[in-house]
């Protein structure tokens, strides 16, 4: 008797991504209103299935981009976030999506395309707290780029560049607790920004004058990643705080 072949169930290949910036002092997402089925009308991750098999991941990513939300992804630092696979998450059959992860300043407003009828910036509080939903498993996605993006924070200088190039340790703490998704001590933050050598150099012998005492002023010093690591402290109880 011949023996059977086996044969590979079809698969299908798509890129989702994860854009985080800071707006308004806020924490923000770029999301799309899917203009097609399956999900039409509902919130999702810009992203799509690769062109060909002669695609390559990074590059089918950035084209997506910029056609569904007319960002230019050659100014953005794109990094491979995970590889979601889990049977069911896609109506129309077998699909693997690699999502991909970046965290910038300054990202301008955004211009739905292809089968995006819209694409915006969203406060991620909105996503988290469940008073929005997101199309497929992009929910699931989006935690975990939120979690890689806190990460990058604790041992990484990347909290700096959503600063202008002088600051002050307030404003500084001010884009740790947008990330993070809650407010911190001042002291211990003090403390911890300081005890990281080359993370931080002063500015000058000018202070900005506040509401209260007038701030120090500082810019990123020549370190990127941080020795020791700028760790999230955990968020007190609701109780605790009042």
């Amino acid at each position: 008797m011949p023996r059977e072949t086996w044969q590979p169930p079809p698969v299908l290949l798509t890129v989702d991504l994860v854009i985080l910036t800071l707006r308004s002092s806020l924490l923000q997402v770029l999301l799309v209103e899917r203009g097609i089925e399956p999900h039409k009308d509902e919130l999702a991750l810009p992203g799509g299935f690769i062109s060909d098999e002669g695609e390559d991941l990074f590059d089918a990513a950035c084209r997506e981009l910029r056609e569904e939300a007319g960002l230019d992804a050659t100014t953005l630092h794109l990094e491979q976030l995970g590889t979601y696979g889990r049977p069911g998450r896609d109506p129309r059959g077998r699909i693997v999506s690699v999502a991909y992860l970046a965290v910038a300043p300054g990202l301008p407003e955004p211009e739905a395309g292809t089968d995006a009828s819209a694409a915006a910036w969203y406060p991620v509080e909105e996503l988290t707290s469940g008073h929005r939903g997101l199309a497929f498993d992009h929910g699931d996605i989006l935690e975990d780029g939120l979690e890689r993006a806190r990460t990058m924070i604790e041992h990484t200088s990347l909290a700096t560049v959503f600063c202008n190039e002088t600051f002050s340790i307030t404003e500084l703490q001010r884009v740790y607790e947008a990330v993070w998704g809650f407010e911190i001590d001042s002291r211990n933050f003090y403390r911890k920004v300081q005890a990281v050598n080359g993370y931080l150099v002063p500015a000058g012998p000018k202070k900005r004058t506040t509401k209260g005492r007038p701030a120090r002023l500082f810019k990123a010093g020549p370190q990127r990643v941080l020795r020791p690591p700028m760790m999230r402290p955990l968020p007190q109880p609701q109780s605790e705080r009042e």
